[in-house]
Formats: C-alpha cells, sequence, structure tokens
C-alpha cells in the first residue's frame, strides 16, 4: 500500500514510519524540515517531499498524487492548546487538504484528534462519549472530524479517526512532564518541581501508539471514532515516581509547586476495548 504521512518527522510520526515500512508499505513522508527528515534512520526507505500543507498556494494531488492512504499526523502549534489559531488556521487548512486529496481519489483517511476533544468529563471515556470540547485546540479537532464524517455522505471513503491520549517517550516535546524530570535528573537536580500529582491519566509509550496506529491502517473495517489509550489509569505522581526509580535516581519530588491544569478534569482515561479487539 502506497501511505502518504503528514507531519512525518514529528514526536508520532517519527516511529510511526518505520512501523509502516516493516508491514512492508510504501511510505511518502512529508514535513517541513528537510534537514529534520535527513537525520531520521528511514529517512533513505522512504519519497520525501519538503512540503507545507497549511500554504494555501499548495495543489496537493499535484505535488503528493493519489496514495492508497493518507495517515494525517500533522498540527502546528502543540503543546498550546488554548490559542484561537487552533481553529482560526489549522481547522480550515486540514479540511482544505484532507478535502482534496479526497476528491482526488483518496479512499482511505487515517486522522489523529485528541483525547481533549471529551473536554472536562470525568472517568472512563468510550468512542460513544459525547464530546464537549473545553479548548480551542480540542474544539478544532473534534470539528474537524464533524465536518469529514459530513464529507463521507457526499464521497465514499474510509474514516478512522484515532484519539490520542498521553504518549511518552524519547523525542518527546522537551516540556512534557517526563522530559522535564529527565532533564532534571541529567542535571543532577536535588528537586523537581510539579503539581500535586493526584491527575489520573492514562499514558502509553510512543513506540506502541505507532503501532497502533499502523495496525488500524491495515484494518480499515475498525473505522470511525478510535481511542489511542492503555485503558491503565495511573496517577500523575505515580508514573513521575516510576521513572525515578527506573532512573535509579534520588531526586526529591516538590509536589504542588504548579496549580493543576483547568482545562483538563482530575480523574479521566480511555477505553481501549475497540482497538484491543485488533491485538
Amino acid at each position: 500500500m502506497k501511505v502518504l504521512v503528514t507531519g512525518a518527522t514529528g514526536f508520532i510520526g517519527q516511529y510511526l514510519v518505520p512501523e509502516l515500512l516493516a508491514r512492508h508499505h510504501s511510505v511518502m513522508a512529508v514535513a517541513r524540515d528537510a534537514g529534520r527528515a535527513q537525520k531520521m534512520p528511514w529517512h533513505k526507505q522512504v519519497t520525501f517531499i519538503a512540503s507545507d500543507i497549511y500554504d494555501p498556494a499548495l495543489d496537493p494531488l499535484r505535488v503528493f498524487g493519489v496514495p492508497d492512504a493518507v495517515v494525517h499526523l500533522a498540527w502546528p502549534g502543540l503543546p498550546n492548546y488554548k490559542d484561537l489559531f487552533h481553529f482560526e488556521k489549522n481547522l480550515p487548512a486540514d479540511y482544505a487538504f484532507l478535502k482534496s486529496m479526497i476528491l482526488g481519489g483518496v479512499k482511505h483517511v487515517l486522522v489523529t484528534g485528541t483525547c481533549l476533544e471529551y473536554g472536562m468529563q470525568s472517568g472512563a471515556l468510550s468512542e460513544e462519549t459525547v464530546t464537549v470540547p473545553a479548548t480551542p485546540y480540542g474544539l478544532a479537532k473534534d470539528t474537524l472530524r464533524k465536518f469529514l464524517q459530513a464529507l463521507q455522505s457526499k464521497h465514499l471513503f474510509t474514516l478512522q479517526w484515532v484519539r490520542l491520549f498521553y504518549m511518552y517517550g524519547p523525542g518527546q516535546n522537551p516540556g512534557s512532564l517526563l522530559a522535564q524530570l529527565d532533564s532534571a535528573i541529567a542535571r543532577k537536580e536535588a528537586v523537581f518541581n510539579m503539581s500535586g500529582g493526584e491527575q489520573v491519566r492514562d499514558y502509553l509509550p510512543v513506540e506502541e501508539a505507532a503501532r497502533d496506529l499502523a495496525s488500524l491502517l491495515d484494518h480499515p473495517d475498525c473505522s470511525g471514532i478510535i481511542n489511542c489509550c492503555s485503558g491503565n489509569p495511573i496517577t500523575v505522581r505515580q508514573l513521575v515516581e516510576q521513572r525515578i526509580a527506573d532512573r535509579r535516581s534520588d531526586i526529591k519530588l516538590n509536589l504542588g509547586h504548579y496549580p493543576y491544569p483547568d482545562y483538563e478534569p482530575m480523574a479521566f482515561w480511555g477505553d481501549n476495548t475497540k482497538i484491543k479487539s485488533l491485538k
């Protein structure tokens, strides 16, 4: 299968591309930074195209042709979840790009959504849970999904809307929790400042998330909304303490230094029954 991957050099993309290659897919990897792409171990195994899919002058079909499937990971501006550019700029640009590819003949589209589409709801969240996004980012992603579902009423294509929960691993944003902790340990700091740590979340290694996405691409019958998560709730404090133990560090936690985020409920995690059925 010929697969176009946008955001190929991003946190998820850099792990997804080798998973697709291992499954004998032909990969067209798209990202803006050619220099970063050249540093990827898979660079010579793919067709790489340096392109900004948000450029209004771009003709996607002329540049990319008509692949068998599109995996759309790109979304600029994260982890700033509250800025209005998510629905003022990203939303219309994403829809225009995907619509062009679909009208051009693409029959299979996998798009990564976000658990923030669920908003401030607590507990176990399933794909049937009604979305009530509370941030511009969650609203933009949720609206893009609805746009694409409406497009399906006019054009036949498979849509896999994969809601990502919390991922971690090498290459993650340096401002993310575990990346900051690892940096503090590397600097041999005595104390690590964090929130109270009682939030309950759903964390998944990025390598496993990439395997799940690749598996979904091979199972177009598993379509619609799909949670990509562990299904195992854990407190942020437990996650941090596990990482400290794994690193054999004696760094101390300064709990309560930062306030809890105001855009997330205190306790939520994903129901992964749907994606687990593929394993």
